[in-house]
C-alpha cells in the first residue's frame, strides 16, 4: 500500500477527490433560497408565482415569485416526495390555466460536461488503481513499479557497501583457493589465456547448512572488484508464467553490459530442481525459468565474461543438465570444518569479544566436533549472552562450556522437577551408556555425563572422538550399537523394567543396524548387496511406479538381521553392566551427588572397569575361511609409515558422525502422556 500512494500517485488521487468535492459542495446555487414544501404550496395556491420548474432528478420545485412577495428574494426552491411530480404538475395546471402564470414546465436538467466526464472516467480510474495495487502486492519487495515486474530483482553490490573479504572466512581453505582463482581470472585474464585456459562459467557451492556458502560468495564480492549481482532462487518464481524467464534474461543482460561481472544465486534448488519430477507433475513457471537459465549459461547465444556462482544445501535434487561441465564447471563442497578449521573460525568470531586470557580456543575446538561455522558463531554469541546475563565482564570457560551444552542439547530446564525415582532411573540410564562406551574398544571416549534436564532430554551422555574421523569399521559400529542400548540395558538390569527414555536410543540404533544390513554389506547372511535406495525422496517422484529391487523374502531376511544385530548388542551391553555392577553403582552415586561429571571425574571412577577385548576377525562370509595370517601382522615399514601419517595433532577432536544437534549422543525423552503405549519389556538375559 505504501508503494502505491507515494510519489505522483498520491497527488493524482488527491486531485481527483478535490475536484469531486468542489463539484459537490462549491457548485453555484443560481440564487434560489430553500423554503419548506408547505410554504411553496402556499405560494402556488395564492397565485404569487410567475414561473415554476420541476426537477425530476433532485425532486425539487423551483419558482420565481411576483415582485414584493418576499423581502429576501424572489427565487425559492423546495423538495417534494418522489413519485408526486404528476400530481403537483396537474395542480399547477388547474390553478394557473387562466394564464396568470407566465410559464411552467417539468424537466430533468442535463448534467454539466465536467460532471459527465468525471462520472464516466472515475470508475475506470479506480479499477486501474486497484489493478496497480494488486500487481505490486503480487511482486512483493524490491520497490519496482507495475510495468517493471518482469525486471530482475538482483541487488548490485557496489564498492561503497561494507566489504567481506577472504580474511573474514575461515575453515574452508579449499573453497577459498578455488574462488580466489576466479578472482585472478577476472583481474589478470592474460595469465591464463597464455596457456589456453578458459574462465569457468559457473561455480556451485554445496554443503550442509551453516558451513559458510553465502559468506564465501560475499567474500568473492568484496575481493573481485567487478560488478556483483546477488539474487535468491525464489525471486525468479512468481505467480505469472514467464516472469521468471524474463527476469533471468534481464539479469544476464545487465551482467553482460557490465562484463566482466559475477552473478550469485543463493538457494538455486528453488528454481533448479529436476524438471518433470514430483507426484503432481512439473511446475511450468519453474521449468521455464530453469530452461532460460540453462540457455543463458551455455546456449546458442554465448555470453562471455559473466561468471555464475550458486549455492545450495541439496545438490542431489538439481537437474542434471544444470550440473554438467560448461554450465557449472566447478562444484565445490563446503563441508563442516575439521579441528584446525574450527580453531580458525573461533579466532574470527572471537574478535571484539572480551575473552578471558586463560581460555584456549583450541580446547574449545576439541569440544565441538561436527560443529559448522554457524554453530561456532552461535556458541560464542551464547557465551557472550550468558556473560552479560551474569553481569560479568569477561567470557570464561564456564560460560563457554554452558554455551556448548545449550547449542548441543538446548537450555537447561531448571523448572522441571523430577521425582527421586525418575532421577534415579535417569542416573542409571545415562550411567549405562557411559559405562558401556568406556568398556568397549571401538567407541569414543566419554566426555560428559549429566542428569540435569536440558531441552527435551532428561539427561545425556556426550562422547567425543580423539581425532578427526571420516569412516567407521564394522567393529566400531557393533560397539556403537551396544553403547546406544546401554541405557535400556541398565534399566532392565536394575529395575527389571524399561522406560520411554530409551525411545531415541532405539531409533538411532535401528537406523544404524539397518544401514549395516542394507547399505554397508556387514552381515554374512545377505552379503555385500545394496538393498533399496537410501537417497530416495518422495517429492521428487523418482520411485513412483517403480517396484522394489528385492523380494519379500529378502525384506523378511533384512528385518531378521536387523533384529539379530540389535539383540546381540543389547545382550552385550547387559553383560558388560552385569560384570561391572559395582562400577555402575559408583557412577550413579557420583551423578546423584554432583549431577554432572566431566571427563576427569569419569575416568577416575572407571579405573576399576573391566574392559572388553577387541572383536574377532570378520571376513564377510561364512564360507570364507579366515587367513592364517593375523590381521595385525603388517610389515614394520608399512606400520611405521602409517603411524607417522596418523600422528596425533596436539588437538585431537574431530568430526563426529552424528550432527551436533543430536548432542553427540543425547538420551532421554519428553514426558509420557496417558495415551502413550508402554514399551515392550525385554526378556531378561
Amino acid at each position: 500500500m505504501k508503494r502505491i500512494f507515494k510519489g505522483p500517485w498520491l497527488w493524482i488521487v488527491l486531485s481527483a477527490f478535490a475536484v469531486l468535492l468542489a463539484i459537490q459542495f462549491l457548485a453555484p446555487s443560481d440564487g434560489y433560497d430553500e423554503v419548506e414544501t408547505s410554504t411553496m404550496t402556499k405560494y402556488i395556491s395564492s397565485g404569487n408565482v410567475e414561473k415554476i420548474e420541476f426537477d425530476g432528478v433532485d425532486f425539487e420545485i423551483r419558482a420565481t415569485l411576483d415582485k414584493g412577495v418576499r423581502d429576501s428574494g424572489d427565487k425559492v426552491v423546495a423538495t417534494y416526495v418522489a413519485g408526486d411530480e404528476e400530481r403537483l404538475l396537474a395542480a399547477v395546471q388547474e390553478q394557473y390555466d387562466d394564464g396568470t402564470i407566465e410559464s411552467y414546465k417539468a424537466e430533468t436538467p442535463s448534467p454539466s460536461f465536467l460532471g459527465s466526464l468525471l462520472a464516466t472516467l472515475l470508475p475506470f480510474a479506480l479499477i486501474i488503481l486497484l489493478f496497480i495495487f494488486l500487481m505490486n502486492q503480487a511482486q512483493g519487495g524490491g520497490g519496482r513499479g507495475v510495468m517493471q515486474f518482469a525486471k530482475s530483482k538482483a541487488k548490485l553490490i557496489t564498492k561503497d557497501m561494507p566489504k567481506t573479504t577472504f580474511g573474514d572466512v575461515a575453515g574452508a581453505e579449499e573453497a577459498i583457493e578455488e574462488l580466489g582463482e576466479i578472482k585472478e581470472f577476472l583481474t589478470d585474464p592474460a595469465k591464463f589465456q597464455a596457456v589456453g585456459a578458459k574462465i569457468p562459467k559457473g561455480v556451485l557451492l554445496y554443503g550442509p547448512p551453516g558451513t559458510g556458502k553465502t559468506l564465501l560468495a560475499r567474500a568473492v564480492a568484496g575481493e573481485a572488484g567487478v560488478p556483483f549481482y546477488s539474487i535468491s532462487g525464489s525471486d525468479f518464481v512468481e505467480m505469472f508464467v514467464g516472469v521468471g524467464a524474463s527476469r533471468v534474461r534481464d539479469l544476464f543482460e545487465q551482467a553482460k553490459e557490465n562484463a566482466p561481472a559475477i552473478v550469485f544465486i543463493d538457494e538455486i534448488d528453488a528454481v533448479g530442481r529436476h524438471r518433470g519430477a514430483g507426484m503432481g507433475g512439473g511446475h511450468d513457471e519453474r521449468e521455464q525459468t530453469l530452461n532460460q537459465l540453462l540457455v543463458e549459461m551455455d546456449g546458442f547465444d554465448v555470453r562471455g565474461g559473466v561468471i555464475l556462482i550458486a549455492a545450495t544445501n541439496r545438490p542431489d535434487v538439481l537437474d542434471p543438465a544444470l550440473l554438467r561441465p560448461g554450465r557449472f564447471d566447478r562444484q565445490i563442497q563446503v563441508d563442516a570444518p575439521d579441528l584446525n578449521g574450527r580453531h580458525k573460525i573461533l579466532q574470527v568470531h572471537s574478535r571484539g569479544k572480551p575473552i578471558a586470557q586463560d581460555i584456549d580456543l583450541m580446547s574449545i575446538a576439541r569440544r565441538t566436533p561436527g560443529f559448522t561455522g554457524a554453530d561456532l558463531a552461535n556458541v560464542l554469541n551464547e557465551a557472550a549472552l550468558l556473560t552479560a546475563r551474569g553481569n560479568a565482564k569477561m567470557i570464561t570457560d564456564a560460560s563457554l562450556d554452558e554455551a556448548i551444552d545449550r547449542v548441543i542439547a538446548g537450555p537447561q530446564r531448571r523448572t522441571r522437577l523430577m521425582s527421586e525415582r525418575e532421577k534415579l532411573i535417569t542416573a542409571y540410564h545415562e550411567g549405562g551408556h557411559a559405562l558401556v562406551a568406556a568398556a568397549l574398544p571401538g567407541t569414543d571416549p566419554v566426555h560428559k555425563v549429566t542428569i540435569l534436564p536440558r531441552g527435551r532430554a532428561l539427561g545425556y551422555t556426550m562422547v567425543l572422538p580423539d581425532r578427526d574421523k571420516y569412516s567407521q569399521s564394522r567393529s566400531e559400529m557393533l560397539d556403537s550399537l551396544a553403547y546406544m542400548l546401554g541405557g535400556m540395558a541398565a534399566e532392565a538390569l536394575i529395575f527389571h523394567d524399561v522406560t520411554s527414555g530409551a525411545g531415541n536410543d532405539i531409533e538411532k540404533a535401528t537406523g544404524l543396524a539397518r544401514a549395516m544390513v542394507t547399505q554397508y554389506g556387514m552381515t554374512e547372511r545377505l552379503g555385500a548387496v545394496k538393498l533399496g535406495d537410501s537417497n530416495s525422496e518422495p517429492f521428487l517422484g523418482r520411485d513412483m511406479g517403480h517396484t522394489r529391487n528385492y523380494s519379500e523374502e529378502t525384506a523378511a531376511a533384512v528385518d531378521e538381521e536387523v533384529k539379530a544385530l540389535l539383540g546381540r548388542a543389547h545382550q552385550e551391553a547387559f553383560e558388560i553392566l552385569e560384570t561391572n555392577r559395582d562400577v555402575l553403582d559408583s557412577l550413579v552415586l557420583a551423578l546423584l551427588d554432583k549431577e554432572t561429571l566431566d571427563k576427569a571425574e569419569i575416568a577416575e571412577i572407571f579405573e576399576a572397569l573391566t574392559r572388553r577385548p577387541a572383536r574377532p576377525a570378520w571376513t564377510g562370509s561364512p564360507e570364507r575361511v579366515p587367513s592364517s595370517i593375523p590381521p595385525v601382522d603388517i610389515p614394520q615399514e608399512i606400520r611405521d609409515r602409517a603411524k607417522a601419517d596418523a600422528a596425533p595433532d596436539e588437538a585431537g577432536a574431530g568430526v563426529i558422525l552424528t550432527p551436533p544437534g543430536a548432542g553427540g549422543d543425547v538420551h532421554g525423552a519428553p514426558e509420557v502422556g496417558p495415551d502413550t503405549p508402554a514399551p515392550p519389556r525385554p526378556d531378561a538375559p
